[in-house]
């Protein structure tokens, strides 16, 4: 996430207070693999894909088959991320009782909210169009009161819901939430930090095993996996053999996956998910490094990075109102051409960069400057 913090001075590694460049540029890729998997809703006749959904017959398949066959693993990855960089920035102080209950979860709430309700409005309208002219809602259909009160607590996908509803693609965010009460009160009232990653591992690995299929688990597991990598990264900087280890850890990164895909890897049943579950943390611990970027290769990874939360949520509601468009003017959607699926994608991102200049972040500082932080 965005929030400033201070970086703590004997780790090398934190370069400048309050991004990790390398894990910004992950984060903005792995929100472009989810734009490019849920390019399929184009096909979907309700809620499930319509006869013309064929894989390899979307647009630039030959380039882009990795992110259409597998691009929903950038859910994992934000998760994982979002474990790293919470433990980065307020494990210490959580754990010293030096921030409060009331400011994480202001910190968290103007994060989150404001664009979590703008969107969550923003699919009312092209939605009831789209029902009025097709007899049925675009992907997401449970979009009544009862699942309308779910998003309001962002509890849409605690267990409660019979299925997706509304801004479908908040479901993981609402899962986060879940965790991040998780994380602050473990480390609150445990602290420990180490023993509460192993301890939330076990359980999903426990889950897993158990053939408790929730997604509550995944992102526990991913969450604090993440966390222990951040731990394990400020353990290895201050080694005099963290410059190799570093190199190391570049190399697999960019290795392991090119072996596994010569090797065909991801056709053996689970090997996906052991393999994000294990290269993902490798992947952030590379990406941590200090690569000396400056200026305005600086400047663009961290605006590529700050899009990610505003791309994730403008991109159904840009979807869901390009579908009313062309069910209200009787036209059929141009799905085969990559000129509309580089429209959709760069239209996305430009009112990603948008939103976030000129909603998330007054609507952040002000919910902020009203709390007094």
């Amino acid at each position: 996430m965005n929030d400033n913090a201070s970086a703590s001075p004997d780790l090398g590694w934190r370069r400048e207070p309050g991004k990790l460049l390398g894990l910004e540029a992950i984060r903005f890729l792995s929100a472009c693999a989810v734009l490019i998997w849920h390019y399929q809703h184009f096909y979907y006749i309700g809620d499930k894909p319509g006869p013309s959904y064929i894989v390899p017959d979307q647009p630039l398949y030959a380039l882009l088959w990795p992110l259409y066959q597998a691009g929903y693993y950038g859910v994992n990855v934000f998760w994982c991320i979002s474990g790293f960089i919470f433990f980065w920035k307020y494990r210490e102080t959580i754990s010293n009782h030096q921030i409060t209950p009331k400011k994480f979860f202001v910190l968290r709430f103007s994060r989150l909210y404001p664009l979590h309700i703008a969107t969550l409005l923003l699919v009312i309208l092209p939605q009831a169009i789209y029902l009025r002219q097709t007899g049925h809602y675009f992907v997401y259909v449970y979009n009544d009161l009862y699942h309308f009160a779910l998003q309001i607590f962002m509890a849409s996908n605690w267990g409660l819901q019979q299925s997706y509803s509304f801004n479908g693609p908040i479901w993981s965010i609402s899962i986060e939430v879940l965790v991040y009460i998780i994380f602050f009160v473990a480390l609150r009232y445990i602290g420990r930090p180490v023993l509460v990653c192993l301890a939330a591992i076990g359980i999903a690995v426990v889950a897993k095993l158990m053939r408790l299929e929730s997604p509550i688990f995944d992102c526990l597991g991913l969450f604090f996996i993440g966390g222990l990598t951040c731990i394990i990264k400020d353990h290895v900087q201050g080694m005099t053999q963290r410059s190799l280890i570093n190199i190391a850890a570049i190399v697999l990164a960019v290795v392991i996956p090119l072996v596994a895909v010569a090797c065909n890897a991801f056709a053996i049943r689970h090997f996906s998910y052991l393999f994000w579950a294990t290269y993902t943390p490798l992947l952030l611990y590379a990406g941590a490094n200090d690569f000396g970027l400056a200026g305005r290769a600086r400047a663009m990874i961290e605006a590529a990075g700050n899009m990610t939360y505003s791309s994730y949520l403008i991109h159904f509601p840009l979807q869901v109102t390009i579908a009313a468009a062309f069910a209200s003017a009787g036209q059929a959607m141009p799905l085969a051409s990559p000129i509309f699926l580089l429209s959709f994608v760069g239209i996305t991102l430009v009112l990603a960069y948008l939103i976030f200049e000129f909603f998330e972040k007054p609507a952040q500082r002000l919910i902020r400057s009203r709390c007094g932080y």
